[in-house]
């Protein structure tokens, strides 16, 4: 029998996070169905005054001058989905997509939206049998909400556009089917309660923050190895140094590198250079800032989580309906563009450490080749570190400045907050390769620092890393390392416990799979 749950009660990054991964179908507890029907009923009764209630009996944008007679304000809904529902580019990913209806049920189910609690359900029946959306990644200006994708997300309701369903891309007349579901007719209001919202922005912000936080521990995990591979001073990382500038970031993160290089051979050694490169003294004061980026970023994205942001606004206790802006994104379109600058500097900061291995310092060889000339050793995969590193400087570049007029100068300003969302996106996915070079290079790098030892934690690491990438004797082809090490740090552990031997664990990896970005 399938287990039932209620949602959680206070949706966060991380309760939204681990819900859209729980095998349990989900249900509306008695607290969200009374609050949805007390605003539709309000709702109800405001229609019957006849005044001209936005989007309900009116245009839309620049059209909200423009009565809607009584018997064709079911059809405007309708009109609504099927004319916004112009998305282009790539697909959104299904997790997101997923993101995205939980996310929808949250904000109609706070009790402002004035929508039925039959397409509440049935919006709640399509995520838990995994019946997703086909949304388009572009096409949303971040105000009057995130109108195109929310209308992709919203067509399978009336039984129009495509989903992913088991396994496959279907009509979503033809899924509805197997859900048990069968085409709604809309009501007042319930189309642009829909599309009006932040839920795709806000959907990405829930996906960067996951994928920010593994990302942050990667780099100093990466870090650390490269730190202890270029035979660097564990001074900098000192407690006294970080308690006089006492930034939080900056502390938690000196304190996980001195904990991962604990009992490291290399570093206890005394024949140290004085200072060492800014890529491997400044760590705290770098990875740190990014850490105080993202806490500051998720408080953002958690306000938003638990907010209404369509229009107009039901109050029920005030018997009130009120037309505003809560749709617009300007403060995810901030917040996305703080995060892409703070990921994309954890990138930078990782090739700067790369290219220090290959330099032939150190008593390392150069390019860390054994036998250099005929070999390239691990010249390349720099170049493709900086590549990407170019790029995240590229997708830096802030959204959240530009603004376009749109609806006829009705909406003109507007956020850009959803371009400021997926180009973080793909931040992150370059992040992914420029930390599995260095990780490759720092691996690389410590077998010449033999036999001294680096930590269990970090012969550990490399041990499993071993598994797929070996030591590189003479030149390979490279493409194929990389993408094992990419896939090392995406789907595997990193720093396996060690035996008690000390010696590094041994795990065998799956398989390597295509990377899904």
């Amino acid at each position: 029998m399938q287990r039932i749950k209620y949602f959680p009660a206070q949706l966060s990054v991380s309760t939204a996070g681990s819900a859209i991964n729980d095998t349990a179908w989900f249900a509306l507890d008695d607290t969200r169905r009374n609050r949805i029907l007390r605003a539709r009923t309000c709702l109800e009764k405001l229609l019957e005054n006849d005044a001209a209630l936005y989007g309900v009996n009116t245009g839309f944008g620049a059209l909200f001058r423009q009565r809607i007679p009584k018997d064709q304000i079911h059809q405007l809904q309708h009109n609504l989905l099927i004319s916004h529902a112009c998305g282009t580019g790539e697909e959104v990913p299904q997790e997101i997509v997923k993101l995205m209806m939980l996310l929808k049920i949250e904000a109609l189910s706070l009790g402002h939206s004035g929508v039925s609690v039959d397409l509440v359900h049935m919006l709640i029946q399509l995520y838990n049998c995994n019946a997703l959306p086909v949304i388009y990644t572009q096409g949303s200006l971040g105000a009057s909400g995130d109108l195109v994708p929310l209308a992709h997300m919203s067509l399978p309701l009336i039984g129009l556009g495509e989903m992913n369903f088991e396994g496959k891309k279907q009509k979503a007349k033809d899924v509805l089917p197997k859900c048990n579901q069968r085409p709604l007719e809309l009501k007042e209001k319930e189309g642009l309660a829909l599309i009006n919202g932040t839920q795709f922005m806000t959907a990405y912000g829930i996906y960067l923050l996951l994928e920010a936080k593994k990302l942050i521990q990667i780099a100093d995990k990466c870090a650390a190895l490269s730190l202890d591979a270029f035979d660097c001073n564990i001074n900098p990382f000192d407690e006294l140094i970080q308690k006089v500038r006492p930034h939080k970031g900056q502390i938690e993160c000196a304190a996980n590198i001195r904990e991962l290089l604990k009992g490291s051979e290399i570093i206890q050694k005394k024949t140290k250079e004085l200072q060492d490169p800014y890529s491997f003294r400044c760590v705290p004061q770098v990875h740190g800032a990014v850490r105080d980026v993202v806490d500051f970023v998720e408080g953002i994205v958690n306000v938003e989580i638990s907010s209404v942001t369509d229009n107009p606004l039901i109050f029920p206790d005030e018997n009130r309906i009120i037309s505003g802006g809560n749709f617009h994104g300007e403060p995810l379109a901030l917040a996305f563009d703080q995060i892409a600058i703070a990921l994309s500097e954890l990138g930078s900061i990782s090739e700067r450490r790369t290219y220090q291995l290959i330099s032939g310092q150190r008593g390392l060889p150069v390019f860390l080749s054994k036998n250099p000339g005929i070999n390239s050793g691990f010249m390349i995969p720099q170049y493709t570190a900086a590549a990407l590193v170019s790029q995240n400087k590229q997708l830096s570049t802030p959204a959240s400045v530009d603004s376009i007029v749109s609806s006829n100068g009705q909406e003109d300003h507007v956020s850009m907050g959803a371009n400021a969302a997926t180009k973080a996106f793909e931040v992150v996915k370059n992040l992914y390769s420029i930390f599995a070079i260095e990780l490759m290079t720092g691996a690389q790098a410590l077998e010449f620092r033999r036999p001294s030892k680096s930590s269990n934690k970090l012969e550990g690491l490399v041990s499993s890393l071993r598994e797929t990438v070996p030591f590189v004797e003479k030149d390979v082809l490279m493409h194929e390392l990389l993408n094992n090490s990419k896939y090392f740090l995406q789907h595997k552990t990193l720093i396996p416990d060690p035996p008690p031997t000390g010696e590094g664990s041994a795990k065998s990896l799956s398989p390597r799979e295509r990377d899904r970005g």
